[in-house]
C-alpha cells in the first residue's frame, strides 16, 4: 500500500485535476482566480520512479503510451478522481495515510508514485498553449498545498545565520542572565533583555559565506537588508509578515536611500530575493542565476482549486510570494543562535531566517 501525507497525495491531486479540468488557471496577488485568463493543458509529465510518464490531451481523452501502445481514458474519469481524491485528503487529520481507491486509479494510468523523482527539480512538467504568444512552452511547476500544514519557503540551517555585534557594555552577569532567559519566546525575551540594559544590534555579516555571496549576486545591499529586516522580526512581536516587514523597512530606510521619489527600493529587492528562493537558489550553493524550477508554482488552496504562478506573470508570482509569505522562529538549539557570546573580545548575537507560506 501507498502511504502519504497531505501534501503528498497533493501531488497526485494536482496531475488528475489537471488532466480533468484541461486548462491552467493563473492567479492573482491574493491567490484568487484571474477571471477571463487560462492556458489550455496540451500535456503533462510527471517522473515517477525515475520514468517519465507522459499524458496528452486529445479532446475529451487522455492518451498514455505505453511499450509502443496507446492507452485512452476519457478526462472525465480523471475529474471524478480528483474529487474522490479531495475528499479524502480533507477527511484526515495529519500524518500519512493511505487511499486505496485512488492508488488503484495511480495503477491504471501508470503513476507509480506520489511525489515525482528526487533527481527532479520540478514536481510536475505542463505542456501549455499560450494564447497571448502562440508559443506551446512546457513549464515545470513546484507543487504547494494548503490542503496540510504550511510549507516553507526557506528551510532554516546554520547557513541562514545573520551575526549581530552587541552596541553597549553588558557584564559577565548579565549576560549569564540574559543567557539563562528558557520562555517559550525566548531569542524575543533575550533580545528585550539586551534592549533594558542600554544595548543594542547592529547587523555585521552573513554566517555562511556562500549565502552571503549567493545574496550580494541579487543585489549588492541584500546582506544588510536582510539583516535589518530579520532583527526586525525578532525585536517586533507584531510583525511576521514579508509585507508587514518590508513596510516597516521602508519607513525605517536603514540603509538611508532616497525615498523622495516613493522608490520602492526594499520591496523590489525583497522580491527579487524571495523569486530567486522560490525558483531554486539555496543557501549553502553556489548560485549562477539559473532558475532549477522553469514555471513556476501550482498553489493546491484550501477549497482545492489550483492556482498557477509562472514567470510569465512574473509581476503576480513576486506578489504572491511577497504577500503569503512570514518568518518563523526555528530551532535555536539545531542552528545555533540566540544566545550571546564572545569572539575575539566582543559580543555577539546570531539570529536565523526561515520564511514559511502564510497558508
Amino acid at each position: 500500500m501507498t502511504t502519504g501525507n497531505k501534501g503528498e497525495w497533493s501531488e497526485v491531486y494536482v496531475l488528475l485535476r489537471l488532466l480533468g479540468d484541461k486548462k491552467l488557471q493563473p492567479g492573482d496577488a491574493n491567490l484568487q482566480k484571474i477571471p477571463g485568463l487560462y492556458y489550455p493543458v496540451i500535456s503533462i509529465t510527471r517522473n515517477s520512479t525515475g520514468e517519465n510518464q507522459l499524458y496528452r490531451l486529445d479532446g475529451d481523452e487522455v492518451v498514455i503510451e505505453e511499450n509502443g501502445t496507446e492507452r485512452r481514458i476519457p478526462s472525465m474519469r480523471f475529474t471524478e478522481n480528483s474529487y474522490y481524491l479531495l475528499a479524502e485528503i480533507k477527511k484526515k487529520k495529519k500524518g500519512t495515510f493511505t487511499i486505496p481507491k485512488t492508488e488503484g486509479f495511480m495503477q491504471d494510468i501508470r503513476c507509480l508514485s506520489l511525489k515525482a523523482g528526487s533527481s527532479e527539480k520540478s514536481d510536475i512538467s505542463v505542456s501549455i498553449y499560450d494564447q497571448r504568444t502562440g508559443q506551446k512552452p512546457v513549464l515545470g511547476f513546484s507543487i504547494k498545498s494548503q490542503l496540510g500544514s504550511p510549507s516553507t519557503l526557506l528551510n532554516a540551517g546554520r547557513s541562514t545565520n545573520f551575526i549581530y555585534k552587541i552596541i553597549g557594555n553588558l557584564s559577565k552577569k548579565d549576560i549569564r542572565d540574559i543567557n539563562a532567559i528558557d520562555t517559550r519566546s525566548k531569542v524575543r525575551d533575550r533580545l528585550s533583555a539586551i534592549y533594558e540594559r542600554g544595548a543594542a544590534l547592529r547587523f555585521r555579516e552573513q554566517y555562511n559565506r556562500t549565502f552571503e555571496n549567493n545574496l550580494i549576486l541579487i543585489d549588492s545591499s541584500l546582506p544588510e537588508i536582510l539583516g535589518n529586516l530579520v532583527l526586525d522580526f525578532y525585536s517586533a512581536s507584531n510583525r511576521s509578515t514579508l509585507r508587514d516587514l518590508t513596510d516597516a523597512l521602508k519607513i525605517q530606510n536603514p540603509l538611508h536611500y532616497d525615498i523622495g521619489q516613493n522608490h520602492i527600493f526594499y520591496e523590489y529587492k525583497i522580491k527579487r530575493f524571495l523569486t530567486d528562493i522560490a525558483l531554486g537558489m539555496k543557501p549553502a550553493t553556489v548560485w549562477h542565476g539559473e532558475y532549477e524550477v522553469k514555471g513556476g508554482y501550482l498553489i493546491v488552496t484550501e477549497t482545492g482549486e489550483i492556482i498557477c504562478y509562472h514567470i510569465y506573470d512574473k509581476n503576480e508570482f513576486e506578489d504572491y510570494l511577497m504577500n503569503n509569505t512570514r518568518l518563523e522562529t526555528a530551532s535555536t538549539s539545531r542552528h545555533d543562535f540566540g544566545e550571546i557570546y564572545e569572539q575575539n573580545g566582543k559580543l555577539y548575537f546570531n539570529l536565523n531566517l526561515q520564511i514559511r507560506f502564510t497558508k
